[in-house]
């Protein structure tokens, strides 16, 4: 059975399965319009997860066929995965930020061959060991899930009022966790007369419990010397000057205290940083600096996939650490290695 929850207001959330991930679910927001339930999400692109989502809609007294619009925090395959079977079951219009819309024609147009070669290449710069580069050398090529992401044919304008009609949805560009990130401000008033200024789709960016993933913004063909991490933590910033008095997270749970929570994101990733300038007094390579990070788990039980993920969250502190002066590349170094300064 779907999980359904009313948050009061003409908002509800069901939780949509993500197979095979310790996250569990995606939090699919149903709003309220006067022009038909508009979806904040819709879940991964699998048939038990659509079930979900038919079931939970049922639930909330509609049905996929009657979704007006689909409005999307970011292009991760947890959140826009099922956009595209919504749409066609609907005719419903998708959103999303013009930088994640990017994305999703990149990795409609690129050919597995590409990205595989392109991650290789990647993870060798960065010191991985041989043993873990040839697998992506030798696999299958069609193994990466959301190869074929549905095109969204409407963008999210940052500081404009989306096309809700009967509601005040307002889009917060908060680049980190992706490029096009975006919260959603609701500006109406807490049905529950809760404290502060109405309620914030959060998506990714501002989680209960956990702090999201801050990676690279991968692409094949540009070569930009990017900055994800200070870009999430500006975001914080401007996410907690908004004060909203609920946050409806696509994770976990809804929660109050916004402020509170980025003042502890902020603080988590300054510690970090600084637990990393004291691991680089000897000059490690972003492989080796994520090998000896504080992740969930010690280093030997993180699976392959996950390896990937934490050394370009370990690049992404490096980044941040050059831009700051805070550390430097050692010149002459293959792999690079980086050092404090």
């Amino acid at each position: 059975m779907a999980q359904v929850s009313d948050h009061g207001g003409g908002i509800r959330s069901i939780e949509v399965p993500i197979p095979d991930n310790p996250l569990g679910h995606t939090l699919v927001y149903v709003v309220d319009t006067d022009r038909g339930p508009v979806l904040v999400d819709t879940g991964w692109d699998d048939p038990a997860s659509w079930d979900t989502l038919a079931e939970g809609l049922a639930a909330c007294g509609t049905s996929v066929r009657e979704i007006h619009g689909v409005v999307i925090t970011h292009h991760h395959p947890d959140h826009h995965g099922l956009a595209g079977k919504v749409r066609e079951a609907s005719g419903a219009w998708i959103a999303m930020h013009a930088a994640d819309i990017s994305i999703v024609q990149r990795t409609r147009e690129t050919r597995p061959d590409r990205w595989f070669t392109y991650m290789a290449a990647k993870l060798a710069a960065a010191g991985a060991p041989e043993e873990h580069v040839t697998p992506l050398r030798t696999a299958p090529r069609r193994t990466l899930p959301g190869l074929s992401p549905a095109l969204p044919d409407r963008e999210i304008v940052p500081g404009e009022l989306l096309d809700l009609a009967g509601r005040r949805l307002r889009a917060v560009w908060t680049p980190g966790h992706t490029p096009g990130h975006v919260c959603l401000h609701l500006e109406e008033d807490h049905p529950a007369g809760l404290p502060g200024h109405g309620r914030l789709f959060s998506g990714d960016h501002l989680l209960p419990e956990i702090t999201p993933h801050i990676g690279l913004y991968e692409d094949p063909d540009d070569a930009t010397v990017t900055d994800p991490l200070g870009d999430y933590l500006d975001s914080l910033e401007r996410v907690g000057r908004l004060r909203p008095a609920e946050v409806l997270p696509a994770h976990q749970h809804a929660f109050t205290d916004a402020p509170g929570r980025v003042r502890e994101l902020l603080a988590h990733h300054e510690a970090r940083l600084t637990g990393l300038l004291t691991l680089l007094t000897t000059p490690l390579t972003p492989w080796q600096l994520a090998e000896r990070m504080e992740w969930n788990r010690p280093w030997e039980q993180i699976p392959f996939g996950s390896r990937n993920i934490a050394v370009s969250e370990a690049e992404a502190h490096l980044r941040r650490l050059v831009k700051l002066g805070r550390a430097e590349a050692v010149a002459g170094g293959d792999p690079v290695t980086y050092v404090a300064v």
